[in-house]
């Protein structure tokens, strides 16, 4: 029976079918609208290092055959083969995306889904409808990815731009002149019968090539899903002249880019990545939703617009006070968590269907039709909070909307746990999904006041906003690193955590001593980390 996935969810493929020889399908649709369905092989660093690997109507294979393209099928707009034990060592994320070709938006599309058939069953399906997208042009529905092993996503992410944002996005080039070449569609390989054909094994109707013997015979066998009619021949007239998607611009008109100014909200840049932590502050904001540049600092006129207008009075297309406030409209990516800002979260509660825990009086504002109810840690997690000092008071989000938090300006992250752990100090949480665990967890140590440190270990699935004071920086574990107990933030708890004191009475009696009395060393295997922020608690 397959499984439905909603967006977000992740499972490893070998949970879901021992084979390794799949078929995935997508169903997308909506009225006048011709779509261009694509797989990117993405190199580690999620970038199309080499073009090969971009397979799309033009190219309909990648070079030892491990992902194919092959047309509409099964009741499917578009089909693949993907080939996990074929797939070379230096791909290791394939993204499968849907754009539309010529005007359009995804909020036009009827129902749709990705799913995926081995052997002839669907074994898991993600399906989406047109509600969950506004302006955007393009979709990236589902990934392939490798983390120790291959695991499929459920992204149902839209994107401003269409299929020339998409190709930029991943390191991509756009071509000046799409190469005309209908007649290689037909070089997409044709579908084999479904497995109750009274050939032996299903066969793949794939070109015919001397190691086509050597293909490794997953279990179960490839097959597409049971189909009334058998496969139709490649009917999609929209790649009778490929089309590169549309340029980004803004809805509304067009608003001339202001001069050149700091990043967004009066922050200096930052470096570009913080590896294995959630969004950093110093990244620019996921979707750049808008296309522009940051303009002046907040309730200043933006460079280029005249001098002496009164504010309230409208100007001139692509000025004036939409042109103004442009840049700090809310962000909406299609995911559960989306930052709006450094110092601004939003989830939407639609999404996933989890209640999440926030701490009390964090909310700034919302939308829909959302509850706020009290949540209490019981009598014995009180007891246990006030011994730690790892009480949280929190407050319950249900319902359908939005919510907006934020505490004190504190720099917030979003860290998605995917089965793994983190350690957070109670101090550091602002909220996380009702479906994360959570408990204190106790630190040995000798010299140190009340015998131990604690903090408060997320476990499971789901995610958990931290607040820094600062960008914090993201460090490697390694036999020689040690941080400050009032400045670390977070660690993985697959850590070893071991108390280093410099307590002494000697050299305490001294009033120029460091000040450094309690440091934390961190042992792990590679892989492991610690957050630190540039302050002390």
């Amino acid at each position: 029976m397959a499984r439905e996935f909603q967006r977000g969810h992740k499972a490893k493929i070998s949970d879901l079918t021992p084979g390794t020889d799949l078929y995935v399908g997508v169903q997308i649709s909506g009225p006048g609208l011709t779509f261009d369905i694509s797989c990117f092989g993405l190199d580690a660093n999620e970038q199309l290092s080499d073009d090969r690997y971009f397979i799309f109507f033009n190219q309909p294979k990648s070079p030892e055959e491990s992902i194919q393209l092959l047309g509409a099928q099964a009741g499917d707009t578009e089909s693949f083969r993907v080939t996990l034990d074929r797939i070379p060592a230096n791909i290791h994320k394939l993204s499968f995306t849907a754009t539309i070709d010529g005007a359009g938006q995804m909020s036009q599309v009827g129902p749709g889904y990705i799913r995926i058939v081995a052997g002839g069953e669907e074994v898991v399906r993600y399906a989406f409808t047109g509600s969950e997208f506004t302006t955007e042009r393009a979709v990236m529905l589902g990934d392939f990815y490798l983390k120790d092993v291959w695991r499929f996503a459920a992204v149902g992410q839209g994107f401003d731009g269409g299929l020339d944002a998409l190709l930029k996005n991943f390191g991509g080039e756009v071509a000046e002149e799409a190469p005309a070449a209908p007649q290689q569609q037909a070089a997409a390989p044709s579908f084999a019968p479904p497995p109750q054909a009274t050939a032996p094994a299903p066969s793949f109707g794939a070109p015919a090539a001397p190691q086509a013997s050597q293909v490794p015979q997953p279990a179960p066998s490839f097959g597409a899903p049971a189909a009334q009619a058998p496969a139709p021949t490649p009917q999609q007239q929209m790649h009778a002249a490929p089309t590169i998607a549309a340029p980004m611009a803004p809805m509304g008109g067009t608003v001339p880019p202001p001069a050149p100014a700091p990043a967004p909200y009066g922050q200096p840049g930052q470096p570009p990545q913080q590896p294995q932590f959630g969004q950093v502050p110093g990244q620019p904001v996921p979707a750049a939703p808008y296309g522009q540049p940051a303009p002046a600092p907040y309730g200043q006129q933006p460079p280029g617009m005249p001098q002496g207008v009164p504010q309230g009075v409208p100007q001139a297309a692509g000025a004036g006070l939409q042109a103004a406030l442009q840049p700090y409209k809310e962000t909406a990516t299609g995911q559960r968590w989306t930052p709006q800002n450094q110092q601004l979260m939003r989830v939407d509660l639609t999404m996933g269907g989890t209640p999440v825990l926030a701490r009390q009086g964090s909310m700034v504002m919302y939308q829909g039709k959302v509850d706020f109810s009290y949540k209490g840690a019981g009598f014995a997690g009180r007891i246990v909070g006030n011994a730690t000092g790892q009480e949280m008071q929190l407050m319950r989000c249900t319902g359908r909307g939005q919510v907006f938090l934020a505490e004190d300006g504190s720099h917030l992250h979003a860290i998605e746990l995917q089965g793994d752990g983190i350690c957070v100090s109670a101090e550091s949480v602002l909220a996380f999904d009702e479906s994360l665990q959570h408990e204190v967890r106790r630190i040995e140590g000798h010299g140190i006041p009340g015998g131990a440190l604690f903090t408060m270990q997320f476990q499971g699935t789901g995610t958990v906003i931290v607040k820094t004071h600062g960008v914090p920086v993201v460090l490697p574990v390694t036999p020689t690193t040690f941080a400050d107990c009032n400045a670390i933030v977070a660690w993985s708890s697959a850590s070893q955590v071991i108390i280093s004191s410099q307590v002494r009475l000697r050299r305490n009696a001294y009033p120029g001593h460091s000040g450094e009395t309690v440091n934390l060393q961190f042992r792990g295997a590679p892989g492991n980390f610690i957050v630190v922020q540039p302050y002390e608690v």
